[in-house]
């Protein structure tokens, strides 16, 4: 019997730069319905749960995943690797993979090549990302784990990042797991260059101006796509270029053994606190 992939995106309202953003209007729809029609684009066959927190703000969440008839799970608010646990445990899953549900743009190309390695690699690998190293234009985060592996990482992590970023555990500790990482096939790096992630108000304006200029003939549009559109509009680029290359590593660089400072970058000096 094939194992049962289950795919968690973890969505909350809370955000300290753009509060609500995975619900936020494009086209009509939200940043977080867009996301999953993307998800369901895959070649794979997956179980695609939305994990949000219990928290009253977080209703609207529910909801949402109700319309789209998704199923939800919701636990703690801050506890991210918990709540990934428990959302895998209750759907049953042998493979998990963890989508952040601020990548709108992910190309569903991407999570069937991280899949697909595993799946080749099958009993070689406990995890597998397109993260370490990053090769991807930022936005297209894909990381695909045993059951096994996450139900090791939440018994044993306990760090507060390890716990808000659910898989740090995992990456920091390859003594522990078999780690593999896929690459991007046109051997080019634009992980640090180009942003099509969603924390800033220009990135918002940025993924709307995408999905008006490539959704309405294509649904499926690529990664590919959207690197030809900035290419013939360098104004969309432009959009939210200031923050390319900035993530969530900048705060833990003293924490994070394998994260070289090369690697994120901070926030422009308006919002350096951010």
């Amino acid at each position: 019997m094939a194992d049962k992939v289950v795919i968690v995106v973890q969505a909350r309202m809370v955000s300290n730069r753009l509060p609500g953003k995975v619900l936020m209007p494009v086209l009509g729809k939200s940043i977080l319905a867009l996301m999953i029609e993307r998800l369901q684009m895959i070649q794979h066959t997956a179980t695609i749960v939305i994990a949000t927190s219990v928290n009253t703000e977080d209703d609207v969440i529910a909801t949402e995943a109700q319309l789209l008839n998704i199923p939800c799970y919701r636990g703690d608010l801050n506890n991210l690797l918990d709540r990934h646990y428990q959302a895998a445990l209750l759907f049953d899953a042998d493979v998990v993979l963890k989508i952040p549900s601020d990548c709108p743009l992910i190309d569903p190309r991407f999570i069937d090549r991280a899949l697909a390695y595993f799946f080749e690699h099958k009993g070689q690998y406990d995890y597998v990302s397109n993260l370490h190293p990053a090769t991807y234009p930022d936005g297209n985060d894909v990381e695909v784990m045993t059951m096994s592996c996450l139900k090791q990482t939440w018994k044993n992590a306990g760090k507060p990042l390890e716990l808000e970023h659910t898989t740090p555990y995992i990456w920091e500790n390859p003594q522990l797991f078999s780690i593999g990482n896929v690459s991007w096939e046109t051997d080019l790096n634009y992980s640090m260059s180009h942003r099509f992630t969603i924390d800033y108000r220009e990135d918002y304006e940025f993924i709307k101006r995408v999905f008006e200029e490539l959704y309405p003939t294509n649904k499926s549009f690529s990664c590919d796509y959207i690197i030809d559109l900035l290419d013939r509009k360098p104004d969309i680029y432009q959009i939210n270029a200031q923050y390319a290359g900035v993530n969530w590593y900048r705060h833990h660089l003293n924490e994070l053994k394998t994260i070289q400072p090369e690697q994120t970058k901070q926030a422009p000096q308006n919002l350096i606190n951010s």
